[in-house]
Formats: structure tokens, C-alpha cells, sequence
């Protein structure tokens, strides 16, 4: 006889198998429209939806808080282009590999301006380990397939969706042009040791809550930050680099390298762990402040 806890989870089993079903399908049929279209689309749809969702009062008590000096009005109208990227963000997701065109032979004639290409040159050719952080700006997945793209193989951290069925089908979306995938799961951090062990390049998104993080200035606001690329370069003494995506009008992109950066030293040379962090958590709030509109204030980042 099968008990109810049995029924309930072949029930739960059964509707994540039919939710991802019907995403897949969906998927399919929206990568039958123009690339363009969809993303428009996206961005229309998430300006419409997302400011009635229970997420965007996440997002308002955020800006208030970052921003207590302008107007109600403004920040709204930010929270608005925050939506309206995370839905252009999700489209682009599933045409990854016709948006990118950017051509080192004649980087002019694509969508993408990218600052760093030398120091681009020098993690793809080097045979030393290095980090490459990044946070949630623009459509950050861009970053890993650039990299695949011209030959650098990056590991890249990745927070794996709940439904297992619908992760490994967008799962193989993202792997087929990204390289490496990594995801955040126990085993992980001991997966990225082993990779910078032999040499190799992975790549971190460093913006989001870490219940067990630091606790670190972040908008001035102690936030919960995870230490974890700060930790990797301390032990492996590698470089660390900063990277960042800019979204521009008319389905254009500012792609940016920058490094290798300084990190902060101890008395004995090795790396002070708190005091990189401090320092990353700098430099993802300056690149914030210059695009608020494009980073992912729906996180309830400052959750301490």
C-alpha cells in the first residue's frame, strides 16, 4: 500500500516533471521568433508582470534604502528598468548563441564594444591559475560565452534550479556555449580548489547573500558576503580579474576586463580575505551606481 507521503511525492515528482515539459516547449517556440522580437517581447512582459509580483516590494525597500535621497518616482522608474533587463536577460538566455557576435578580426562590426581584450589574451594563453568575479549586471551570462567563444576555458559557479528535470534541459542550453559549468552544490568549492590546483580559470558571481559570509559594508549597509574567491586566492596565491556586462540601447553591449587587480595583503604577504572582500564589494557597488537599472535588486541582499 503506498503511504501518502509516497503519493505526495510522485505528485511532486509528476508536476515537476510536467512544469519542465511545458517550459521546454515553450523554450522551443520562442526560438522560432527572431531573436530581437523575443527579447523586446521579454522586456515588455517583465515591465508588465514584475512590478505586480510580491518580489518587487523586495526591490522597492532595496532601492529606499540605497537611494533614501531621491524621489519615490525615480526609484520606481529604476526598479521599472530592472525588470524590463531581467526579462530581456531571460530571452537572451535562450539565444545565446546567435546574440553574440563580437569579432576580434573587426571588433567594431557587432553589438559588443569589450574593454580588456590584452588582458583577455593573457588569461586565455597563460597556464597559471586565476579568478574572474563578476555580479548580476546586464545579462552577465554573456561574460562566460565570450570567453568559450575565442578559446578561454573558464569554470564558471553556477546556482543550479531547483527542478532537476528543467535544469538539465537548460542546463545543456548554457553548457553547449559556455565551456565548464560548476554548480553550487556540496563539493563544489573542493571542484574550483582542484581546478586552480592544475592551472585552470574559473569564473564567480560574488553579489548575492551568503548566510554564512562575512558580514561587509555593501550600499553602506552590512550585508552578508561570501568570501569564497578571496579564500581560493589566498590559497593558491592566482590572480583575480573583474568582470563586468553593460547593456546599451538598440541590442548593443559594453563587455569589460579589468586586472589583474591588487588584492590587499597580511604582514606575512599572504591575502587578507576580509579586506578583498571589502574591496569587492567596492567595486560591484561602483559598477551598480553607474547602472542601477541593471543590476538585481529583487535579492534580499541585506538579509542579515
Amino acid at each position: 500500500m503506498v503511504s501518502r507521503r509516497q503519493l505526495a511525492a510522485r505528485g511532486l515528482a509528476f508536476a515537476d516533471w510536467l512544469f519542465a515539459k511545458i517550459v521546454v516547449a515553450l523554450v522551443r517556440l520562442i526560438r522560432l521568433l527572431p531573436a530581437h522580437a523575443a527579447v523586446a517581447f521579454g522586456g515588455f512582459a517583465a515591465r508588465t508582470i514584475g512590478p505586480l509580483l510580491p518580489v518587487d516590494k523586495t526591490g522597492r525597500e532595496n532601492l529606499a534604502a540605497a537611494y533614501p535621497d531621491i524621489p519615490a518616482k525615480e526609484r520606481r522608474q529604476i526598479l521599472n528598468g530592472v525588470w524590463d533587463n531581467l526579462g530581456r536577460t531571460s530571452a537572451e538566455f535562450l539565444f545565446l548563441d546567435r546574440i553574440f557576435d563580437f569579432d576580434f578580426h573587426d571588433p567594431t562590426a557587432g553589438h559588443f564594444e569589450v574593454n580588456g581584450i590584452d588582458q583577455f589574451i593573457e588569461i586565455r594563453d597563460s597556464d597559471t591559475p586565476c579568478i574572474v568575479f563578476t555580479a548580476h549586471l546586464a545579462n552577465w551570462e554573456l561574460l562566460p560565452v565570450c570567453a568559450a567563444t575565442f578559446g578561454l576555458d573558464v569554470s564558471v559557479l553556477f546556482r543550479p534550479l531547483n527542478n532537476e528535470r528543467l535544469a538539465r534541459e537548460l542546463d545543456q542550453v548554457r553548457g553547449s556555449v559556455m565551456g565548464g559549468l560548476v554548480p553550487s552544490r556540496p563539493g563544489a568549492v573542493a571542484q574550483l580548489d582542484g581546478i586552480l590546483a592544475r592551472g585552470g580559470h574559473v569564473g564567480v558571481l560574488v553579489d548575492q547573500r551568503f548566510g554564512r559570509g562575512l558580514t561587509l559594508p555593501f550600499f553602506g549597509r552590512p550585508a552578508k558576503t561570501n568570501p569564497l574567491i578571496a579564500k581560493l586566492a589566498r590559497r593558491h596565491d592566482c590572480k583575480v580579474y573583474a568582470a563586468r556586462t553593460v547593456r546599451k540601447p538598440e541590442g548593443r553591449f559594453y563587455m569589460e576586463l579589468k586586472g589583474p587587480i591588487e588584492l590587499p595583503r597580511e604582514g606575512d604577504g599572504s591575502v587578507d580575505v576580509d579586506a578583498t572582500m571589502i574591496m569587492v564589494n567596492e567595486i560591484i557597488e561602483s559598477w551598480v551606481r553607474e547602472h542601477p537599472e541593471q543590476w538585481l535588486w529583487l535579492h534580499r541582499r541585506w538579509r542579515i
